[in-house]
């Protein structure tokens, strides 16, 4: 599992660093992010590869493919 800290960044930055981790070849990342429009970014960002997105806590989303 990789681990993203994404907080501070604005979007699109924590989707752009997602993609980049999923193209790479990580099955599941968990990646944190504090911007308000992070979770929808994130899950166009999964769906793009076929990955499913999970909210694991406030600000902690989950990966997987």
């Amino acid at each position: 599992m990789i681990r993203i800290d994404a907080r501070g960044m604005r979007c699109p930055w924590p989707a752009i660093r997602l993609a980049r981790s999923l193209r790479d070849g990580a099955k599941v990342v968990e990646i944190e992010a504090d911007d308000p429009r992070a979770a929808g970014e994130l899950a166009s960002a999964a769906t793009a590869v076929g990955a499913r997105l999970e909210v694991v806590g406030e600000g902690v989303f989950r990966v997987a493919r």
